[in-house]
């Protein structure tokens, strides 16, 4: 199974303001939903909140500390650690997860994901919430995918190569 962070930023690294994504693109919205279909999506509460309701065509999971955090939604399962959910999966029948925000599960993943997807939109913008850094010579840049709104930055963990 395939670990596979996927996040959407500005060219100067901004993922979030006010709780909320600072634009709107249909283009990088269409990706991401082709990209992740199928597959398990996990996510931290602050993120859930900012989505409001369950992807459809995904098994969505919430990374949460809070012990008595529920969700109404079937399609929604909800772990208190980011090691708990990754480990469930590991013996589950998907082949791939997706770690889709927000920064705290970005930082906390970046350290054992096997892949990256970077969504660059073409604009820097304001906000508050940055994507991690992260240490470049673990990763290689496996490809490039252009779009009008973007560029899709898909990197590969060294590691994984061998």
């Amino acid at each position: 199974m395939k670990i596979i962070i996927t996040a959407a930023v500005s060219k100067n690294n901004i993922i979030g303001k006010d709780g909320k994504v600072p634009w709107y693109s249909n283009e990088e919205l269409g990706y991401f939903k082709r990209l992740t279909m199928t597959s398990p999506i996990i996510m931290g509460r602050k993120t859930w909140e900012s989505i409001g309701k369950p992807l459809i065509g995904r098994l969505n999971v919430i990374i949460t500390r809070n012990a008595e955090f529920t969700t109404p939604y079937r399609e929604v399962v909800i772990f208190h650690s980011l090691k708990d959910a990754v480990s469930f999966f590991k013996t589950s029948v998907y082949e791939k997860i997706y770690i889709i925000g927000g920064a705290e599960v970005y930082k906390e993943s970046i350290e054992f994901a096997d892949e990256m997807i970077l969504s660059e939109m073409n604009f820097n913008c304001e906000g508050s919430v940055y994507y991690p850094e992260y240490d470049g010579s673990k990763w290689i840049l496996n490809s490039i995918e252009l779009f009008t709104d973007f560029i899709v930055h898909h990197y590969i963990r060294k590691e994984n190569l061998t």
